[in-house]
C-alpha cells in the first residue's frame, strides 16, 4: 500500500505517522501565560537535539478541528519559557489525565495530582514527581504550517537540570532501568522500558566495523542467519585470526556440527550470536564443510 498525505484525512494521516514513528519520547511541558497562570501538558512530537548547546525540541500541533493553538503554545509565545519533565511508569496515567482538555487558566498540576516544584531560573515549575526534569528558555517556535494537524517546533535551551538522585547509579550517571521511561505509540498504546525489555548493541564509535559485504557470500546469504546476525558479525573488525579458527575447529560441539553440515554449524553459530560471543561465532561460520571454501 501507498499513500499520498495529501489525499488523506488529518486524522487517518496522524494516526499513520503517530503509529509507525515510535516509540516516541513525551515531553511533559509546564508554561506559564502572561498572567502567570500555570499550565501542564504532554507532548510526544518531543526529542533532545543538541549537546553543546543543549537543546530540546518539541512541537505543540494546532487543533484539528479548527486550527486553533493549544495553550502550552500561546503561553509560550506570550512567556518563552518552559519546564519540561520526563515521564516515567509511576507517574504516566496522571500524565496521560493531564493532557485533558480543560478550559484555559486550569492548572493540570493539580487536575492531575502533581506537586509543583518552583524554577530556579524559569517561571514554569517543574513536577516533583518527574525523575528527570529541564528548566529551559525557548529560543525559537518555528510554525510547520498553517491548517490543524500543523506542528510548531519549540526550540528549547537547557539551563538547568533536576535529578532525582535515585534514579542514578553508583557512578552517579542516570541508570536507563531505574528511569523506568514510557513513551508513546500510536492510539492509547504506551510502552514501558522494563529490564525484560532492554537490551545492548555494541556501537561502532571507536572501531570500524568491516561491514556485512566484508563476509563470505556462504555467511551473507545464510539461510539461517537474520539480518540482525549479519550486523552483529558485521560490527566485528576483522575476520577471526587463526588461533581463533583453531580454537573452534578443535571445540567438540563444532565439530559435530560440521558432520551434521552447514546448516547445523549456522544454527550453532547463531547459539554463540545470542550468548554475545560474535567472534566465535565467525570462527564457527568459517569452518569447512566438505568442498565448500571457507
Amino acid at each position: 500500500m501507498t499513500l499520498d498525505p495529501n489525499d488523506m484525512d488529518t486524522r487517518d494521516l496522524y494516526g499513520y505517522l503517530s503509529t509507525a514513528v515510535a516509540p516516541r519520547p513525551i515531553a511533559f511541558a509546564s508554561t506559564v501565560d502572561s498572567e502567570g497562570r500555570v499550565n501542564l501538558s504532554p507532548f510526544s512530537y518531543f526529542n533532545v537535539f543538541s549537546t553543546r548547546p543543549p537543546i530540546l525540541v518539541f512541537s505543540p500541533i494546532l487543533r484539528g478541528r479548527d486550527g486553533s493553538a493549544k495553550d502550552t503554545l500561546e503561553n509560550l509565545r506570550a512567556v518563552p519559557e518552559v519546564t519540561i519533565s520526563v515521564v516515567n511508569y509511576a507517574m504516566v496515567e496522571q500524565t496521560s489525565l493531564a493532557s485533558t482538555e480543560y478550559p484555559t487558566g486550569t492548572n493540570e498540576f493539580a487536575k492531575a495530582g502533581f506537586t509543583e516544584v518552583a524554577g530556579e531560573v524559569v517561571r514554569p515549575p517543574r513536577v516533583q514527581e518527574s525523575p528527570v526534569s529541564f528548566e529551559c528558555k525557548v529560543d525559537d517556535i518555528i510554525a510547520l504550517g498553517e491548517s490543524g494537524g500543523a506542528g510548531n517546533l519549540v526550540i528549547a535551551r537547557v539551563v538547568r537540570i533536576h535529578i532525582d538522585e535515585q534514579v542514578l547509579d553508583a557512578e552517579g550517571k542516570l541508570d536507563t532501568r531505574k528511569l523506568d521511561l514510557v513513551a508513546r505509540m500510536g492510539g492509547n498504546d504506551y510502552c514501558r522500558a522494563t529490564d525484560d525489555n532492554l537490551f545492548e548493541i555494541p556501537k561502532p564509535l571507536r572501531n570500524l566495523g568491516m561491514g556485512v559485504d566484508s563476509l563470505p557470500a556462504h555467511i551473507r546469504n545464510s539461510d539461517v542467519l537474520t539480518g540482525n546476525n549479519l550486523g552483529r558479525l558485521g560490527n566485528l573488525e576483522a575476520l577471526p585470526d587463526e588461533a581463533l579458527l583453531q580454537r573452534a575447529e578443535a571445540s567438540q560441539e563444532v565439530r559435530d556440527a560440521r558432520a551434521q553440515g552447514a546448516i547445523a554449524l549456522h544454527r550453532l553459530a547463531k547459539r554463540y550470536l545470542e550468548r554475545g560471543e560474535a567472534e566465535l561465532a565467525l570462527a564457527v561460520l568459517l569452518q569447512r564443510v566438505g568442498s565448500e571454501p571457507a
